[in-house]
């Protein structure tokens, strides 16, 4: 039948600056980068060949999750 759909299966990856890993925890990989810039273009790059989208949490901290 269908997949079970939580929040938990679909959370790809976390992406955050090294100024901000204190914020990020859990069980889907984590990926620190030195500033913003290159976490915008890690985020990209993740999405892209994981097919996810990013979402910013406003906070420093971006996910990348698959719909």
């Amino acid at each position: 039948m269908g997949e079970d759909v939580n929040l938990s299966n679909n959370i790809l990856a976390v992406i955050t600056t090294k100024d901000k890993r204190e914020m990020v925890s859990g069980g889907a990989p984590i990926f620190i980068t030195e500033d913003k810039e290159e976490m915008e273009n890690v985020s990209m790059l993740i999405a892209r060949l994981t097919l996810g989208m990013v979402h910013d949490l406003g906070n420093g901290v971006k996910i990348i999750i698959r719909h």
